[in-house]
């Protein structure tokens, strides 16, 4: 063993530079932040979208399109799957626990029953909204279309 062969112990020595430890370490001084500004001082934090004073980038762009805050979302369920589920179950009244039951919705959604299809059984519905033609075809086999 000699001198110039010895190493530290693996793991023992850290990569990081120790900034702000005086002159002799080379990095005192300003501590590598450069000369006055905001960047400069201690509890600096960047704004989200600040670019340094240029105009960021969300207010060079122009505002568009709307979003309505009334706006209902609707699960669509068709006469023809109100059809099958009715033949497969034998059912004669469908409501939401029905759907929740046939796995087609969860439950906390609103239902919207549509028009595509044909309807031949009798059956009573209730959702949360009918279309024309849906509310038509149900009544026009003798069922009935009711809106929770």
């Amino acid at each position: 063993m000699k001198l110039h062969t010895l190493k530290p112990a693996e793991g023992s020595t850290h990569s990081r530079r120790r900034i702000g430890r005086g002159p002799g370490s080379g990095l005192g001084g300003t501590s590598t932040r450069g000369h006055k500004g905001a960047k400069a001082r201690s509890g600096y934090k960047k704004k989200i979208g600040f670019e340094g004073g240029q105009m960021p980038l969300q207010r060079r762009l122009p505002k568009s399109g709307f979003k309505n805050i009334n706006h209902k979302e609707y699960f669509a369920v068709n006469l023809s799957t109100l059809q099958k589920l009715a033949e497969e179950k034998n059912l004669t009244k469908i409501g939401v626990a029905e759907l929740v039951a046939a796995g087609l919705t969860n439950g906390k959604e609103l239902v919207k029953v549509l028009g595509n299809g044909e309807l031949k059984a009798k059956i009573d519905v209730e959702a949360n909204a009918f279309s024309k033609t849906a509310e038509e075809a149900i009544k026009a086999v003798g069922g009935n279309a009711t809106i929770i």
